[in-house]
């Protein structure tokens, strides 16, 4: 029952099939990390966690549209008792759940250099990528009083021996993947052929892949995977044929896409029976100042109001979300 490498795409496809009952779903995944300069180069020092409080109103918010956010948390907020006050209560009722998110250059053991290619946990040896991931389970087991069994690594960076080391950890579901994306030009994983609905890594039925989901959109989405990563190296005719409305690539979260835009890609995944739908986010965007993404007030406020109608634009389609525990009880892995 030797896993697959998590870096190719499989062919074909051991795709996972879900109970009956289970129907179309989505789940809501937070990125739980540190605050730092996303355009300065990586730094083990130079960040902050001063949005941990942040994830309280948002939970607060998700709980009134009855969604269960998946916080995938890193070594700083594992290690944080403020994290363990904010969401664990929510965790012990079940309104949230917590999972790991591995960001190597803040996660001990600090052996390794400190740069963009080791930035990928997939690109470190392999001794080493289990250790960091090993130590930082044990640090959210003892924060949060449970074992994580849902992983992410930081910057989706998987590598070869990924799969086999969250088997032994006792992960259940990998979320890695971000399909129909390509981060190679820095010496991350290549994504751009991997399927969107949730697959098998291994024969054993037991480590599934739950990819992120990105939907094409426009009269040419269909050929979309063919040519869409012809044109990364001519960005002013990708945005051109966005503008033209003939392929538009569109992730499902409300970091660099408007709400618009999320709403037509919901309704093109739900129409081609995409079963899961999965959405995420960084949490230092609950707060002005530290993305790209919400830097004022307003921003926060067009974030929210984001989500407010992508949560009410699935209630109207009659699509509700999956927590892990409903995921893995529709699956082999209960």
């Amino acid at each position: 029952m030797t896993p697959i490498n998590i870096l190719q795409a499989p062919n074909p496809p051991k795709l996972v099939e879900f109970a009956k009952d289970f129907g179309q779903r989505f789940v809501l995944t937070v990125d739980t990390e540190e605050e730092f300069d996303w355009t300065a180069p990586i730094d083990r020092q130079r960040h902050s966690i001063d949005t941990i409080p942040d994830l309280r109103k948002f939970q607060q918010f998700a709980e009134g549209f009855g969604v269960t956010p998946i916080y995938l948390v890193d070594y700083p907020i594992a290690t944080s008792p403020i994290a363990a006050d904010v969401l664990k209560e929510a965790t012990k009722d079940g309104r949230c759940e917590i999972g790991i998110q591995l960001h190597p250059w803040v996660n001990p053991p600090h052996s390794e250099e400190v740069n963009q290619f080791n930035s990928f946990a997939g690109n470190l040896p392999p001794d080493l990528e289990q250790e960091k991931l090993f130590r930082l389970r044990a640090a959210i087991e003892q924060n949060f009083g449970f074992a994580p069994v849902i992983y992410r690594a930081g910057r989706y960076g998987v590598g070869p021996a990924t799969a086999a080391i969250l088997q032994e950890a006792g992960i259940a579901i990998d979320t890695s993947v971000r399909a129909k994306f390509d981060y190679s030009y820095g010496g991350g994983p290549n994504y751009r052929q991997h399927p969107l609905t949730p697959y098998w890594l291994d024969s054993g039925h037991s480590l599934m892949e739950m990819p992120l989901t990105t939907i094409y959109w426009g009269p040419l989405r269909k050929q979309a995977d063919w040519i869409y990563p012809r044109l990364w190296r001519a960005p002013r005719l990708r945005g051109a044929l966005s503008r033209l409305g003939l392929i538009e690539r569109i992730p499902l979260t409300p970091e660099g896409v408007t709400v618009e835009e999320a709403l037509r890609a919901i309704d093109v995944a739900l129409d081609d029976g995409l079963p899961l739908l999965v959405f995420s986010f960084h949490s230092p965007s609950l707060a002005p100042g530290y993305t790209p993404y919400v830097r004022s007030s307003a921003d926060l406020d067009v974030f929210y109001d984001w989500w407010r109608q992508v949560f009410e634009h699935l209630q109207r389609r009659g699509i509700a979300c999956a927590s892990i525990k409903q995921i893995m009880a529709a699956t082999t892995l209960a």
